[in-house]
């Protein structure tokens, strides 16, 4: 959809531009940043990228005009008007860009594989320096925070494809030993603690009514709900699922976390991906902002 809104955009733009309504400096400033939101709702660029460019682009064009246009236009002459646009977005942009590459991030549950903790249609924030300031876009850590613990429930760049961000919860650190078996958990030889909390239905993508039995489950020093149901998952040869299904005990890696979602038997995560690595990390969801099917769901903290 917002595909489609962003090309219509740009053809009203050059609309506007054959009637004489608008200059070609800034029809050129507005295709720019309208190719940019079209990559980006393409997955083609990283929305960090296209943020980052677009403050470069203002930054430069407001530079350029001070060093060496300002001084020879009269007092009284006004801003051409790609200069006036990027005089008025670029502090905008740059709040924009540091508040969410530093300090907090919005994002929306797409899926079920979270459930019962997020509901898709539910709109978090993530703390961006819980895990540690990072680069933008590059995503390299220069100041070193905190790093996950096992329960957190944490956002991260999908190791396939990192242009992709998911979430999932932390279930094994660096150096640990976890064992899968029966649809428990065994972390360096302890069984977790579950217990039955009662049945709990809810409707797939495709419309259809599934029935789990709910869990309380002692993750680290979280206590949190997870759904089992009868299915089976089918893994390929050598992931971390088909190794678990074998009874084999699985060792975390260096510098890596194993990552699962809450709703266990319908969630694409470490068991058929991998391992999360370290420099994938993105920060700690912390809160429910928005949630426009169940509004008892805002405000509510992540556990």
């Amino acid at each position: 959809m917002i595909v489609y809104l962003v090309i219509g955009l740009m053809l009203f733009c050059l609309i506007l531009l054959i009637q004489r309504k608008l200059t070609v400096g800034l029809f050129l400033f507005s295709v720019a940043a309208l190719l940019g939101l079209l990559l980006t709702a393409t997955s083609i660029i990283p929305f960090a990228l296209f943020m980052l460019l677009m403050l470069v682009l203002t930054g430069v064009i407001w530079l350029v005009d001070s060093l060496f246009f300002k001084a020879k236009r009269e007092k009284a002459s006004e801003y051409p008007e790609v200069v006036e646009y990027a005089r008025s977005f670029f502090p905008v942009i740059l709040v924009v860009f540091l508040v969410r590459s530093f300090i907090v991030e919005p994002f929306k549950i797409p899926s079920g594989s979270m459930m019962p903790t997020l509901l898709a249609g539910d709109f978090i924030l993530v703390n961006k320096f819980h895990y540690g300031l990072r680069v933008p876009v590059l995503n390299n850590t220069f100041i070193e925070v905190n790093h996950p613990k096992r329960g957190d429930v944490f956002v991260f760049h999908y190791p396939p494809d990192p242009s992709i961000d998911y979430i999932k919860r932390v279930v094994g650190l660096p150096g640990d030993k976890i064992r899968y078996q029966n649809k428990r958990l065994t972390i360096n030889g302890q069984l977790l603690e579950l217990n039955e909390v009662g049945q709990y239905s809810y409707v797939t993508a495709g419309l259809n009514m599934v029935t789990a039995t709910q869990y309380r489950e002692k993750l680290g020093e979280v206590s949190h709900d997870i759904l089992n149901n009868d299915w089976v998952g089918n893994y390929e040869h050598d992931s971390i699922g088909a190794r678990f299904a074998n009874d084999e005990e699985i060792v975390v890696p260096a510098g890596h976390y194993l990552a699962m979602g809450d709703n266990r038997d319908n969630s694409s995560d470490s068991r058929v991906w991998g391992f999360v690595p370290e420099k994938n990390l993105v920060g700690k969801a912390f809160f429910i902002w928005m949630n426009f099917d169940q509004g008892s769901r805002i405000g509510n903290a992540i556990q």
